[in-house]
């Protein structure tokens, strides 16, 4: 698993060729603010064989944050995350390893029936009981993400994950009330935390669409701080001394800039954003869509753009979400190693300060 001393090491090794405050607290450790994201692509061998290039250039010049996930492609983006870390130039101990659980995945690729499928691995063995998907889909109940967590192990050839999120427990919504939701919740954090005391991981998160970024009366809304509090209540329950919750996960760019923008949780000092949420309760942020899944690639609104470092618009898009107050790594998908340099040089850059980057939004 990540340490103290090998993220500090790494740190040490890469650190000279980066603006300030590159590597940021995670832990006792640091990890880089540039995190390289699995979410896109086919699920294919040439896929895989790119990605595996570009996790390896990215762990071999500075990027020391590896985000996936059980489901994205199929089991594939675990595999081939395993696959790069074994082969790469890098200790294991200078990563730090994320990955979720939460849709029930495919073996591959996507089976003909994907109905039949999901009965004969999930239902039909017991791991699933039908009662608790959610659109056939989704599952947060804790004997099926202690399921997933044994599957992910195995696929990235790992003993420990670094950190393991529950994901999209909004999606839950659609079929459950809210307190029922905090209930299935609460269950899920307690037996991570058991996992957690098995050595088998250690932090677990929320990785989250909608859920924090929207204001209270959204149908996908959940507290955070509510979510926090069952996380101690939980840690509680398993005989833990304080809780593992360290980190969720969110969309974050230029036009997705709710976690800053908008007061939805309820803070020592009034309703806050989410970002000053975690920020006061001491949980890192990592961004997904930090590029908007390419998207910005096209242009950022010339507003922001002038204030922003880079020599280009994915890079400018990049310290974007790096600049955020309370941003511990933006995470950003890379096909090939061309990109991840691309993306990697945007980091030689400083990022904004925070009063430089509340004007973007006056």
């Amino acid at each position: 698993m990540a340490t103290a001393d090998g993220t500090w090491s790494y740190r040490d090794r890469f650190g000279e060729e980066f603006g300030r405050t590159y590597f940021r607290r995670f832990g006792d450790g640091v990890v880089s603010s540039l995190g390289l994201g699995t979410y896109l692509g086919d699920p294919s061998d040439a896929v895989d064989e790119r990605y595996e290039e570009a996790i390896t250039a990215a762990l071999e010049n500075g990027c020391n944050v590896l985000d996936t996930a059980i489901n994205y492609r199929h089991q594939r983006s675990e595999r081939v995350v395993g696959r790069a870390l074994a082969g790469a130039d890098v200790d294991r101990e200078a990563v730090l390893v994320a990955t979720k659980g939460g849709f029930l995945p495919f073996a591959g690729e996507r089976p003909a029936d994907p109905g039949e499928y999901v009965r004969e691995e999930y239902v039909d063995p017991g791991v699933v009981d039908r009662e608790e998907l959610v659109r056939g889909s989704h599952c947060i109940a804790p004997d099926f993400l202690e399921d997933q967590l044994d599957r992910s192990l195995s696929n990235l050839g790992l003993e420990t994950v670094d950190l393991y999120y529950v994901h999209n427990p909004e999606t839950q919504l659609q079929e459950r009330s809210r307190e029922v939701v905090y209930d299935r919740l609460e269950a899920a954090f307690a037996r991570l935390e058991e996992r957690v005391a098995a050595g088998d991981l250690r932090y677990y998160g929320v990785a989250t669409w909608d859920a924090f970024r929207v204001p209270p009366d959204h149908a996908s809304y959940l507290s955070l701080p509510e979510v926090a509090s069952r996380a101690r209540a939980a840690a509680k329950a398993a005989g833990n001394t304080a809780t593992h919750l360290r980190a969720i996960q969110l969309p974050f760019n230029v036009h997705m800039a709710d976690a800053f923008t908008v007061a939805a949780h309820e803070g020592s000092e009034g309703t806050e954003s989410t970002l000053r949420f975690a920020r006061r309760a001491g949980l890192n942020v990592f961004t997904s869509a930090s590029i908007g899944q390419g998207r910005l690639a096209q242009g950022l609104p010339e507003a922001v753009a002038e204030r922003l470092e880079g020599e280009s618009s994915v890079q400018k898009a990049i310290n974007f979400a790096r600049s955020a107050p309370g941003v511990t790594s933006a995470l950003v998908g890379a096909s090939s190693p061309e990109h991840v340099r691309e993306n990697l040089d945007a980091c030689r850059f400083d990022p904004m300060g925070a009063e430089a980057f509340d004007r973007v939004f006056e």
